[in-house]
């Protein structure tokens, strides 16, 4: 109970909130992080699971190769990175997109390679251009899997973006940090809940843009697969 009630006080400090080290702080350089690694990795991911599902030539080692980064520690590879490079932004950014490229390669080409050949093949005796029949066609039935694999990639990263704390930057990962080495668990379960309602609250808004667009092509005429 007096956990309970050292937490609260916790957040119910000022302090904890405003200026350099504050909870709004932490949670704009996290939010930094994951945003900018997610738009990296699906800037590789998308184009590369789209390439990979209409030749497939080596998919399957593509894939492959891209999926080493789940087995791979988040840790280790930002200490890995900090050996190559330094301690710079890019260590944690380049850890972080590492990790957030598998989920969304392999949803986007199982997506993409899934959808029924003979509808492609309608397609295109309608006169359907390659690009036309990827934005009305493919796209909209294989939606589902590839957000899937988007969502996943964010829950993880918002989760692992902690990490940029040990490589001595910014993020809610600080609070852990900051609070083990001072030995302030009030801190420690406070940043935790923070990250955790981060991924919530994350959760509850790709749900809703999921729902959107899935109301908006089946208003189009589209059959969208279940999730």
């Amino acid at each position: 109970m007096n956990m309970f009630a050292d937490v609260c006080l916790w957040f119910s400090l000022a302090e904890n909130w405003w200026g350099e080290n504050g909870i709004l702080t932490r949670l704009a350089e996290h939010v930094y992080y994951v945003s900018l690694s997610l738009a990296i990795a699906c800037g590789i991911a998308l184009p590369l699971g789209v390439l990979l599902a209409n030749y497939r030539k080596g998919a399957q080692v593509a894939i492959g190769v891209f999926n080493i980064g789940r087995a791979l520690p988040s840790l280790g590879i930002v200490i890995l990175a900090i050996m190559v490079i330094g301690y710079e932004t890019s260590t944690v950014i380049i850890a972080l997109v590492t990790m957030s490229i598998p989920p969304i390669l392999t949803n986007t080409y199982v997506g993409i390679d899934q959808v029924d050949s003979s509808l492609k093949q309608a397609a295109r005796s309608m006169g359907m251009r390659r690009a036309q029949m990827f934005i009305q066609l493919e796209l909209p039935l294989a939606f589902p899997l590839i957000f899937s694999g988007f969502r996943s990639a964010l829950v993880q990263l918002i989760a692992t973006a902690t990490i940029a704390a040990y490589a001595g930057f910014g993020g809610l990962g600080r609070f852990l940090i900051d609070g083990l080495g001072r030995n302030d668990t009030p801190q420690i379960i406070g940043g935790a809940l923070v990250v955790s309602a981060l991924a919530i609250v994350s959760e509850w808004i790709c749900s809703l843009i999921e729902k959107l667009m899935l109301r908006k092509w089946r208003a189009s005429g589209v059959e969208l697969s279940a999730t």
